[in-house]
């Protein structure tokens, strides 16, 4: 029999970090009108019985059903998440603790085993554990990942880093010098180089290792060559809300897909990370949360729309956890307005969906631990 300890006020030491800490000082935004809805796009499941060669794995950290409803609501009854057609359910509790963190969640999807709360690719005893990244290394393939986050936190940290500690924040960055990961973007730069307390600078260290190295979203548009690292901001992007981050995170995922894709038999795995969802939903700001989502589902759609051309990848959506303890009261599809309420400045217990569409796609549906659908998805990449 499972133990799992219950807890009321799981997010109560939760620090609200990432997005949040450049926001204004506004909080419990509870009301938004979006003052536009994206177009969605149309694709073709292929058939079925495929063997993906290609597998992309994105996690809108924090959006759970109701994040997810909201900004339908505000993109005026339509996300491009729509257009995939094989659906489940995951819970997301880890091993000591009800209510997950983005460390212990994202070991289970990235690992495929459950460990403790603020762990990082290890367990409870704190040794390292292999993740999908290194699965997919030994297989052949390429291998990515792409977020709106500092590239040290929880959740791109436990597919490329170990560390028992989420918050060693200067040691699960040196680790990406050994991670061998083919194509790095993201941010972060206060703790590759800019604000280290050891005088490291890890960004002139994986340069040296062989990497090709940009710190502007411009120049990595002109990268020609793998291996690629690209730290693009001091913490997280601009927020999606305040329109300085326009195509900035779609671009970066495109850039993988052309990279890890060219002259390449073997194929691939990328996670992808909408990560600054979960940010905004602990400062209760549904404004910016819904934003944040959105700018995910268009980067969804156009990950659907490469895959179907492509017509050998499987592409897979899911949450870490769902944050904010939100629930949808009313809203205008038409206006794209919609009303929510906050119940708690943290995550929650709640199970969370998730998507597939592609090659492989029918095996994905019902109602799965996060750590056995890390091994649905692995199983497609040994």
């Amino acid at each position: 029999m499972k133990k799992i300890w219950i807890v009321v006020l799981a997010a109560a030491a939760t620090a609200m970090v990432g997005c949040v800490d450049r926001a204004p000082e506004q909080k419990g935004v509870t009301s938004y009108t979006a003052p536009t809805a994206h177009p969605t796009v149309e694709v073709a499941q292929p058939a079925k019985g495929l063997r993906p060669k290609n597998i992309v794995f994105m996690i809108g950290d924090g959006m759970g059903l109701e994040q997810l409803s909201t900004a339908w609501v505000a993109n005026r009854g339509a996300l491009n998440i729509d257009q995939m057609p094989y659906v489940g359910l995951q819970r997301t509790y880890c091993l000591d603790w009800l209510v997950t963190d983005s460390a212990a969640a994202g070991t289970a999807l990235a690992t495929g085993q459950k460990t403790n709360k603020g762990m990082v690719a290890t367990n409870p005893q704190g040794e390292e554990l292999s993740s999908m990244m290194d699965l997919a290394q030994r297989a052949g393939k390429r291998t990515g990942v792409v977020v709106v986050c500092r590239l040290n936190d929880a959740t791109p940290a436990t597919f490329c880093c170990n560390n028992p500690d989420r918050d060693e924040a200067e040691e699960i960055t040196a680790d990406y010098l050994t991670c061998g990961v083919d194509y790095i973007a993201g941010g972060g730069m206060n703790y590759w180089r800019d604000e280290r307390t050891d005088g490291r600078d890890i960004f002139a260290e994986i340069g040296a290792k062989g990497y090709n190295t940009y710190e502007s979203a411009e120049k990595l548009m002109e990268a020609e060559s793998l291996p690629v690292a690209a730290v693009l901001a001091p913490l997280e992007l601009p927020s999606a809300l305040s329109g300085e981050r326009g195509d900035m995170f779609r671009n970066m995922t495109t850039k993988a897909l052309d990279m890890l894709s060219r002259d390449n038999d073997e194929g691939f795995f990328l996670m992808v990370e909408g990560s600054c969802i979960d940010d905004w939903l602990h400062a209760n700001r549904v404004d910016a949360a819904v934003e944040e989502i959105l700018d995910f589902d268009r980067v969804v759609g156009d990950v659907l729309e490469w895959a179907e051309k492509d017509g050998q990848t499987l592409v897979v959506v899911t949450a870490d956890h769902a944050t904010g303890a939100m629930t949808l009261l009313w809203g205008d599809i038409e206006e794209g307005t919609v009303e929510v309420n906050f119940a708690n400045e943290g995550h929650n217990g709640i199970m969370v969906p998730y998507f597939a569409y592609g090659a492989g796609a029918e095996k994905f549906d019902g109602t799965v631990e996060n750590a056995q659908l890390s091994k649905m998805i692995s199983d497609y990449i040994k």
